[in-house]
């Protein structure tokens, strides 16, 4: 049963990802905001429209959405509410919300380069080349606002903006100072670590960023805020957020120095490691385990562990003593 607890009521809503369901909410304030749509099914639509039902509301109430980020689980169902409805979120949504040919050029571009560097064999290129199909349950709208680190979201008076990226380059959180409360998107989730997803560069920029480091520091940042709860994308709760976040530090440094070992043996391509890392899964979900693979190499490098070599495929190695 839907109901609200201190100003916010939490609804899950299901998708065709591998992630399973996904949670949004409707919070009370000045505007009923909706933060995170849904992915664009007509079985999020109707499962949201049962949920708000439950509180005596529908989908026309909503005054407001606030994207945590542009991810399809989280924004594809946008393209169901009215046009005239307000959207707010970070600006590095736009591109994924409302995409342009150029941007879907742009996309297939990099992403054939990293592939090619990464050793991938020609038979999985056509397959990780078909860009529009990463749209498929995407939604094609732009923000009416943006929203950036510090700032007060409209209509909600008692929240406040935290940008984190690493899942995905949008990303921000709602904090909530007066108890405690923080409204995480998936920067932080209790059941799995959220992947660090590759993205083409930034507007302006020549170089993709690190997901992964990005990641490690906003959860370090969510630690010098007085949290006692996240509502979190998907799943449960987390309520000890801060040996939760010390726990998924660990453990992502763990799976690199694993990575670091084999490399001390010898060179490897990101696709090699990518195999010996999920071997079961990496066919099955390649671009999320290719993702998670240079992840541990960005990290790697970041401490100075690794070096590379070569060029088509680039070639991972540990650096030597001495």
């Amino acid at each position: 049963m839907t109901q609200w607890n201190n100003g916010i009521a939490k609804m899950t809503l299901p998708t065709p990802f591998p992630v399973g369901d996904v949670n949004v909410y409707l919070v009370k304030g000045e505007r009923l905001t909706l933060v995170d749509a849904g992915p664009k099914t007509e079985e999020a639509w109707n499962s949201l429209n049962e949920q708000m039902a439950e509180l005596q509301l529908t989908p026309k109430d909503v005054e407001q959405v606030i994207l945590t980020h542009d991810h399809p689980d989280h924004a594809g169902m946008l393209d169901f509410f009215p046009d005239s409805l307000e959207v707010y979120g970070h600006p590095l949504n736009e591109r994924w919300i409302h995409p342009k040919e150029a941007f879907f050029r742009e996309i297939e571009s990099f992403f054939m380069g990293l592939f090619h560097s990464a050793g991938l064999p020609e038979e999985y290129l056509p397959v990780l080349a078909d860009t529009k199909n990463m749209f498929k349950y995407a939604c094609n709208r732009s923000l009416t606002g943006c929203l950036l680190e510090g700032m007060i979201p409209p209509g909600l008076s008692d929240w406040k903006v935290i940008e984190t990226p690493g899942h995905a380059q949008s990303q921000i959180a709602l904090f909530r100072e007066k108890d405690g409360v923080l409204i995480g998107g998936d920067v932080i989730l209790i059941h799995i670590s959220p992947n660090p997803l590759l993205e083409p560069p930034l507007p302006g920029k020549t170089e993709r960023p690190k997901p992964q480091l990005q990641h490690n520091h906003s959860m370090k940042k969510l630690l010098s805020y007085p949290i006692q709860m996240v509502y979190t994308g998907h799943r449960e709760e987390v309520f000890q957020v801060n040996e939760l976040i010390e726990k998924r530090l660990a453990s992502q440094h763990k799976r690199a120095m694993t990575v670091h070992h084999w490399l001390q043996a010898e060179p490897l391509t990101v696709f090699e490691i990518c195999q010996r890392l999920f071997p079961s899964a990496y066919k099955r979900e390649l671009f999320l385990t290719i993702s998670e693979t240079v992840a541990q190499l960005d990290y790697l490098s970041s401490i100075g562990e690794i070096s590379r070599e070569g060029d088509q495929p680039v070639l991972f190695q540990a650096k030597q003593l001495g």
